[in-house]
Parts: structure tokens; sequence; C-alpha cells
């Protein structure tokens, strides 16, 4: 079933000890998107400016990605920098400019509203539930969200958390959301908020899933997948975002939330975010075939003895 992923389209500055790469595509709904579509059809809301070009765009339509989402405004693309040098897992930033993204409200076409599973990336709470409202026939809801807005738009983000059936976060924003050192507890706050499930990604050392009581139909007991172990890793940015393309995008591919899926959709995202990070910006994601998906989330299942 397709998808519809609301969030960021940009160009990424980056550099680590690999090297260094000039505005190259990123983006969350970039990296979500191009990672859920080796699973199912996914389409596309976002904004770019008048130096997004044809090229840039061709990238995600040569992927099979629905485009008509994505606004052309006057001006330029967001444009991220930053670099990882000692820990790969925290980038420093260098420059943030918003451009055309600092006024983009989304829209949704027509063709778009009976989309069955709908992730709304890293943007502010007040237009995810702008599109969570227009998206009311959704069969599943997932969004994610950072500490920039948990700091700055706490009512806001607890009030559209009441309409998301899962959210996915890290580590440290699950502790700084619901106010709590110990992560178990820390969890069953955030899903006391409304979700009816939390994953919670720890970076190179793989994801947990929380369920709220009753959840789905499965029951409670939380589910951790492990990260593969990668010996570089070129560029970690958007490794989160493709975690949650390889994770909802197998889950819409299923039609079905069971907990057999929800842990198999756990190891496609850490297969698909161990993908992301072998090279710089969306390049690995872009020559990826489904063969070597399939083969490294055999070896995954070797390594954890997944039934």
């Amino acid at each position: 079933m397709p998808i519809l992923a609301v969030g960021s389209i940009a160009f990424d500055t980056i550099r680590t000890r690999f090297g260094a790469v000039e505005k190259v595509l990123g983006g969350s709904a970039t990296y979500f998107a191009l990672a859920a579509s080796h699973f199912t059809e996914v389409r596309v809301i976002g904004v770019v400016g008048d130096d997004f070009t044809r090229e840039h765009e061709d990238v995600l339509r040569g992927r099979g990605i629905r485009t008509e989402g994505i606004e052309h405004a006057s001006g330029k693309t967001f444009h991220w920098a930053g670099e990882y040098m000692e820990n790969v897992n925290e980038a420093k930033t260098n420059l943030t400019h918003l451009n055309v993204f600092e006024s983009f409200r989304p829209q949704i076409p027509r063709d778009f509203l009976n989309t069955d599973f709908l992730f709304l990336g890293n943007i502010q709470p007040q237009l995810q539930m702008d599109v969570r409202q227009q998206m009311n026939g959704a069969r599943l809801v997932a969004a994610d969200t950072m500490n920039y807005w948990i700091n700055n738009t706490p009512r806001e983000l607890i009030e559209a958390l009441r309409n998301f059936d899962m959210l996915l976060i890290n580590d440290g924003e699950a502790k700084m959301l619901a106010g709590e050192r110990n992560l178990p507890a820390a969890a069953n706050k955030v899903l006391a908020m409304g979700p009816k499930a939390l994953v919670i990604k720890h970076g190179e050392y793989g994801a947990t899933i929380f369920f709220r009581e009753g959840a789905f139909g499965i029951g409670r007991h939380p589910f951790r997948a492990p990260a593969l172990p990668i010996e570089e890793v070129k560029d970690p940015t958007g490794a989160g975002d493709s975690f949650a393309g390889g994770f909802l995008g197998y889950i819409a591919s299923q039609g079905e939330l069971s907990r057999e899926v929800l842990k198999r959709a756990m190891f496609y995202g850490g297969v698909m975010g161990s993908f992301a990070v072998e090279d710089f910006g969306t390049r690995r994601l872009q020559s990826l075939s489904r063969e070597e998906i399939d083969e490294r989330f055999k070896l995954f299942r070797e390594l954890t003895h997944l039934d």
C-alpha cells in the first residue's frame, strides 16, 4: 500500500573524516522516501526553491516516488551544513538556512488524500496536525520530532501526540519529552500521551519499540532490534530517517499490523539505516537493489537468530 511522507527536502553540506561534499540532496522526506521506495509506492510533500533542478527531482522519480506534492517556491532550498568528527553519532551544525522551508505550509494533492499510511517528518507540530486532520482516513499515522520542538512548542507537540499511532525519536528526545532519565519509564510516559507505539532509536546500538497496553491487539512487551556492526560510517546524516523509511515502508508493504510484521519492520529499518551511512548523502540509497537489502536482512537474521 502507498505511503505519504511529509517533511523537508534539502541540500546538505557535510564533512567527516572520510571527506566532504557540498550541497548534496538531503532532508528528512528525501531519505525517508528513498528508503521506503524499496518496499512500496511512496508519495512526497515538501517545498523546494529555484535551485532545485529537474535532475534533483529525477533522483526521486527514478525510484518511482510520486513528486506532485513538491511545491516549487521562489527562493532557495533549505540548506544545512554540518560535520561529524570524533563522535559519528553527533553532528556539529555549522549553518542552517531554512530559506523557502521557513514558510512551508503542506498542500495535499487530491490524489494523495486517500493514502493509507502517513509519515509526518520532523516539522512544526502544528503543521503535522494540519496534515493529520486533512488525512483523517489514514490507517496508520507515524511521526518524528526533535528537541527543538520539545523545548519550544511543548503544548502543540503534546496535542499532536494524541493523534499519532506511532512516534519515532531517539533516546535523548524520549527522556527530554518525558522528563525521565530512565528509558523504560520515559517510554511509558510518552505512550501515555497518546501514541500506540513508540520507536526509540539508539544510533549505532539499534532501536527498541514499546507498546501501549492493548495497542494493535499484540500485547505491550517491547522488542529490541540491534544494529549491524558497520566498519566505516562515512556519513551518518539521514540514518534515522532511512530507518523510518525502511520500518514504515515494510509495514505498508504488508498491509497488516502484527507483532511479527513489526519485528521484521524493525530489522528492515536497521538494514536501511546501515546502507545510508555507507556513502555521503543519499548516494547509497539511490544505487541500492532489493537483492542487497534482502541479503543484509538475511545476515541480520543470522546474527540475531530471528525466526
